[in-house]
């Protein structure tokens, strides 16, 4: 580790939890945009509409929500950088894992 990393490390750890959180103004929960395949909605969902299951491989790894207009179970594909919004946002994941 570098001795700059180290010193911000150090910095840190020093402060109080009220200092470190000085200043800070409260967040917007996330949204995120989606559609529906089956009715062609669109509109806005919270992190906790959404579920992110992420498996051995890029066709296993998929994100899932009920749509708010029709009803349907809507599962699409998440590729990497899917993946790391929806974990950013505090969507819940499920870690698959094979049978093999």
């Amino acid at each position: 580790m570098s001795e700059s990393a180290t010193t911000g490390v150090t910095a840190v750890t020093g402060m109080s939890v009220a200092a470190a959180f000085a200043g800070m103004r409260s967040v917007a929960p996330v949204v995120f945009r989606a559609g529906c395949p089956d009715c062609r909605g669109r509109f806005e969902l919270g992190a906790s509409a959404l579920r992110l299951a992420i498996g051995a491989s890029s066709r296993t790894t998929f994100y899932s929500f009920t749509c708010p207009d029709c009803g349907a179970a809507v599962r699409k594909p998440a590729g990497e950088r899917i993946v790391e919004l929806l974990t950013g946002g505090g969507v819940r994941t499920l870690r698959l894992h094979s049978a093999g």
